[in-house]
């Protein structure tokens, strides 16, 4: 691996050869040598990591080479291309009318008239069920109780219809 046009893998190759070489060197100060040499290797070989040969994701990866496809085709909608949009309802749920200042406006006469549009908008809004079971007791102290629907197993429970949600 080279860095800066110096090949990092010759020069630690040399320091392990000039320690392993050198006579006068102690044992203790030869092991802390060594220590930090494979320190030094470690952590160079962790500069030559990227997002392809390490469990690093490609997005925290900022030197990755980024593949562009190339269709020959410029970006956004094509020449031709027939697109969707939404479609005004003649129905509307809600209408709110907004009205212009007319004081604000010079003296004159004017035509009334509207311009639409239109807000889709989902309402997810909980409605709560209660079910009551009738209860009939005789004089003997029998009570009868009324069915529940058959879903209904549980003093309070999801509808069937949570699950569309």
């Amino acid at each position: 691996m080279k860095i800066e046009n110096i090949d990092i893998e010759v020069s630690i190759a040399k320091a392990q050869a000039l320690v392993r070489e050198d006579r006068e060197l102690s044992a203790s100060t030869r092991s802390i040598v060594e220590i930090l040499i494979l320190i030094i290797t470690l952590l160079a070989n962790r500069l030559n990591l990227n997002s392809t040969n390490s469990s690093k994701p490609p997005s925290s990866d900022p030197n990755r080479k980024k593949r562009l496809k190339k269709t020959g085709k410029k970006a956004g909608g094509q020449k031709g291309h027939v697109g969707t949009t939404l479609k005004q309802v003649d129905q509307p749920d809600i209408v709110e009318v907004i009205n212009i200042d007319r004081r604000k406006l010079p003296s004159g006469k004017y035509r009334a008239g509207f311009e639409r549009r239109q807000v889709f908008d989902i309402d997810i809004s909980r409605i709560v069920i209660e079910y009551r079971a009738q209860i009939l007791e005789d004089q003997k102290g029998k009570q009868f109780v009324a069915s529940f629907p058959e879903a209904v197993t549980k003093a309070v429970q999801y509808g069937t219809g949570v699950k569309a949600q």
